[in-house]
């Protein structure tokens, strides 16, 4: 079958093109690089394609900004599928957006709300953060040489592993809300922050801040962990980390 990747640059979309054409899919990766813009639509053209897997991202936490891009580009897609014919539209979402409408995950939930609406059979898949989440943490915020990590538990994925599921959808049926996805291990992220800078070779103090308000609370309170029902990945943070010395 043919799958468009959005996002396919990314964090998980590079191993969703992989994972895709290990399984002898075409791969239509929609990006600039390949003169597509989500966000305008230009160049986007979907002919022939079975289904449309979304892993696009933003870097923001801003709500404005999050509800913006994945608006724009949301939209963009299914306009595109519904004309084209598109079977499948499966989006990657995040597990525990629904306490909270600030932020990035404002973005998220709005786009979650125009897929169910957007006429397009559809898949949802929400993930806990990703390995390297702890990379793109370390770093955000410091005062001098000290770096600020929010006081947060986690349960980490591997990206590979989200890939591997979000191929699986693709190629079945449209499913609506499936089985949320975790790491096999809660972790503090902190923690995981001094670890990755210690494999990384950063020398600078790691200290944990607890945030305010209802997004802090909800970093510490379990919130944004994959519940009882959710499937879990089998590679844990350790393992994931060891491989960046190979």
């Amino acid at each position: 079958m043919k799958i468009a990747i959005a996002g396919a640059t990314g964090t998980v979309g590079t191993h969703v093109a992989t994972v895709a054409r290990e399984r002898g899919h075409e791969v239509l990766a929609l990006s600039r690089a390949t003169g597509v813009d989500l966000i305008s639509g230009d160049g986007l053209d979907l002919a022939g394609v079975d289904a449309v897997l979304d892993v696009a991202s933003v870097q923001t936490l801003k709500a404005d900004v999050s509800r913006a891009f994945f608006g724009g580009v949301t939209r963009n897609l299914l306009a595109a599928e519904r004309t084209a014919g598109v079977r499948h539209h499966v989006v990657l979402s995040i597990v525990g957006i629904d306490g909270s409408a600030s932020g990035y995950y404002a973005g998220k939930q709005l786009q979650e709300q125009l897929v169910r609406d957007g006429g397009v059979p559809w898949s949802v898949l929400r993930a806990t953060q990703f390995h390297e989440f702890a990379g793109q943490v370390h770093g955000q915020a410091t005062v001098g040489p000290f770096v600020l990590v929010p006081v947060m538990r986690s349960q980490p994925v591997a990206a590979r592993e989200v890939a591997e599921r979000l191929v699986a959808l693709a190629e079945g049926e449209p499913a609506g809300r499936v089985a949320d996805l975790g790491g096999p291990r809660v972790e503090s992220m902190p923690a995981m922050v001094r670890r990755w800078a210690a494999a990384t070779g950063d020398r600078r103090p790691v200290i944990a801040v607890p945030l305010p308000g209802r997004a802090g609370r909800e970093m510490r309170d379990g919130s944004l962990l994959a519940g009882p029902e959710a499937d879990l990945g089998v590679t844990d943070f350790g393992e994931w980390l060891a491989t960046l010395s190979e």
